[in-house]
């Protein structure tokens, strides 16, 4: 394997910011945000808008979406009135 040329692979935290939950892995993102773990050491910390914490498919949470697509809605609110 060449030497500087791979990015670097160590421990992250990654924040769930919609259900505060947090884990640990490793990754090679980065950043400059750190965390305090569990076990006293620093490590950085990638906050996420969802992961399987929070997302409807892991969780068992039905949302209802709604069925009619954007040209159902556009004829329907820019319908013209027929003309007889």
């Amino acid at each position: 394997m060449k030497k500087d040329i791979h990015p670097r692979y160590d421990y992250v935290v990654f924040r769930d910011t919609s259900c505060n939950r947090t884990f640990r892995i490793r990754s090679t993102c980065q950043s400059t945000d750190t965390i305090v773990w569990e076990d006293g050491k620093t490590y950085p910390l990638i906050n996420l808008d969802i992961s399987s914490a929070s997302h409807p498919v892991y969780t068992g949470e039905k949302r209802i979406a709604s069925n009619e697509g954007r040209i159902a809605k556009f004829n329907k609110r820019f319908k013209t009135p027929s003309l007889q």
